[in-house]
């Protein structure tokens, strides 16, 4: 099992959208496709968005992007409001594994 962290530097002024987007279109869009969404952050200064996913293994994460990202509703309808949410160019990706003691697991 790992985690996936993303973290989403954010447009000027748009987080109460891109939070909304999330809570009511992307993550409900994504549990429907049998993600794991363990959890999603606003910082402080409301200008980046992290979330954390979880994949039992690398097969399940590639099912998973291939029935999330690659279909007329996400291509379409999604992701063309990306662009003026987030900073696509500046996102990054870790994968992360939990240690022994880690309460995530």
């Amino acid at each position: 099992m790992f985690f996936e962290l993303r973290v989403y530097p954010l447009m000027p002024g748009k987080a109460d959208e891109f939070v909304k987007y999330m809570d009511e279109e992307i993550i409900p869009y994504q549990l429907s496709k049998g993600m794991t969404i363990l959890a999603s952050f606003l910082n402080d200064a409301e200008d980046t968005y992290v979330w954390i996913r979880r994949f039992a293994d690398v097969e399940e994460k590639e099912a998973l992007y291939d029935a999330v990202y690659n279909n007329d509703y996400w291509q379409n309808e999604v992701s063309p409001k990306l662009p003026e949410l987030m900073d696509g160019a500046r996102m990054e990706v870790t994968i992360l594994k939990a240690t022994p003691r880690s309460f995530m697991q």
